[in-house]
């Protein structure tokens, strides 16, 4: 089955509506971090077919355009059944080339598939408006227009859910596209990619580019005048650097960038919630998650309770390669994340922190970490300021409800926060007060395709999702029209 499903995924660049060889002739190692072999070798391109791929997306873009919505409409609903009745195999793909846990990988599909599902629905619900002007001489007819050729930009821990969440829109709002996806995992994104051309996409609509030279193909691509849309979900260091080169030619933009997310656990809270609630804000994907709870703050009459509840949690998960049954937590995706994850812990043991449980690196083979609880944890630890992207769950205490606020709202990021009590008022009070683009209340899940994904500060710009989701991918045009009065 393993051989199977990844034999059968295409190799190739996509370009123009063809599989293609890189010009150069390279290729990339797709590797399992469960073990560290590889599992294929797959296309890798140069800064020319990058050309290429953008060439194509503007060559297809004035038919895909003119397209009439619900033909968009309808090859996003047949994508989404696809990938539906797909399930088992996108899952599998998935556990392998990132480490996720089965059940993790099948509930992505649902997820990623569900942004094909609603972004059919706003297809055709593309709309603008009219007016007479305040001085009765002209109407004002008010359109929406695809913004153009588009560069997506997908990383690598939800490789489905990422493409889905940016083809989406682009494809109802009539735009091309060239995606390059993250190095570490190409084969979901072309296996979605061959799915879309069954479901009928137009060639050229959707390019992808597999490289590892990501500045060689992407730098000449964002200068070169032809993109005009880029939609980027990766680091804030990485983010800074592309609006850079954005800014040459004045490219539109939408960035989901990194998180440092805080949780909040209140003195009211009710515990089996809260602790829940941490164990999906914090342990979703191994905490490899731009959303994930890297900042515990708990109110310090309910401070001891709390961790020790969650050290149990977290103590229980099994820890192994996603195919096997019962995995909890699979691999971090390379030995470079391993290492990060136990580089913070041993700092903040360094700091004064105390470990409940987990933190010793493992030996080998595989990139697995054990989730692990600090308490104790203090501001001038590392980890405070660092996207752990790990099953590391660091606990601080406070006592007023400003102390908490404030820690939280201390971060460049403001992506999401989570915050756990049982009084109305104090909920709504602190949501409003938290610097972040999106709050979880009394649950440590956020994201929905019919929510406006997205934050603040240097999270990033823009929002994917939702109704708004669209609307990223269009622009706006004016008509002035004479009444003729």
């Amino acid at each position: 089955m393993t051989t199977t499903v990844v034999r059968d995924v295409p190799k190739q660049l996509f370009i123009g509506g063809s599989w293609q060889e890189a010009e150069s002739g390279r290729t990339l190692s797709v590797d399992d971090p469960a073990t560290g072999e590889e599992l294929c070798q797959v296309a890798d391109a140069s800064p020319a077919d990058g050309r290429r791929a953008a060439e194509a997306a503007v060559a297809a873009q004035a038919a895909w355009a003119a397209t009439p919505p619900r033909v968009r409409s309808e090859i996003l609903r047949r994508a989404y059944d696809l990938i539906i009745a797909r399930t088992e195999d996108l899952a599998l793909l998935m556990t392998l080339e990132m480490g996720k846990p089965l059940a993790e990988a099948r509930a992505e599909v649902a997820y990623g598939a569900e942004f094909f599902r609603w972004f059919s629905e706003e297809a055709v619900r593309v709309d603008g408006g009219m007016m007479t002007a305040p001085d009765g001489r002209n109407r004002i007819l008010v359109t929406r227009q695809p913004v153009g050729p588009c560069l997506l930009i997908t990383p690598w821990n939800f490789p489905l859910a990422m493409g889905t969440r940016k083809i989406g829109p682009a494809v109802a709002a009539g735009c091309t596209m060239v995606l390059k996806p993250a190095p570490q995992t190409p084969l979901t994104t072309l296996a979605l990619a061959a799915i879309l051309a069954e479901a009928g996409l137009p060639d050229g609509v959707l390019n992808v580019v597999t490289t590892t030279d990501a500045a060689g193909v992407v730098e000449p691509l964002l200068r070169g005048g032809q993109i005009r849309k880029l939609s980027f979900t990766g680091s804030t260091q990485v983010g800074r650097i592309l609006l850079a080169q954005c800014a040459d030619t004045v490219i539109r933009t939408s960035m989901e960038l990194g998180g440092n997310a805080p949780l909040i656990v209140f003195d009211d809270a009710d515990l089996d919630v809260a602790v829940e609630g941490t164990m999906v804000a914090k342990m979703r994907n191994m905490g490899e998650s731009c959303c994930a709870a890297n900042r515990i703050f708990v109110h310090t009459s309910v401070a001891e309770e709390f961790a020790s509840r969650l050290a149990a949690r977290m103590a229980a998960l099994k820890v192994g390669p996603g195919t096997e049954p019962g995995t909890d937590v699979g691999p971090l995706i390379d030995t470079a994340g391993q290492s990060k994850a136990h580089d913070v812990v041993q700092d903040a043991v360094k700091h004064g922190a105390t470990l409940l449980t987990g933190g010793e690196l493992p030996a080998g083979p595989g990139c697995f970490y054990p989730p692990t609880v600090l308490t104790g944890v203090t501001t001038d630890a590392a980890i405070m300021d660092t996207e752990v992207f790990g099953p590391v769950a660091a606990i601080l205490t406070f006592e007023t409800e400003d102390e908490a606020v404030t820690a939280a709202n201390a971060t460049e990021f403001g992506l999401a926060a989570y915050l756990f009590t049982q009084n109305l008022d104090r909920a709504l009070r602190v949501a409003e007060r938290l610097e972040s683009g999106m709050i979880g209340l009394n649950t440590g899940l956020v994201s929905n395709p019919a929510a406006p994904f997205g934050g603040v500060k240097q999270s990033g710009l823009g929002r994917e999702g939702g109704r708004v989701g669209i609307g990223e991918f269009l622009e706006y045009k004016y008509l002035a029209i004479p009444t003729g009065a």
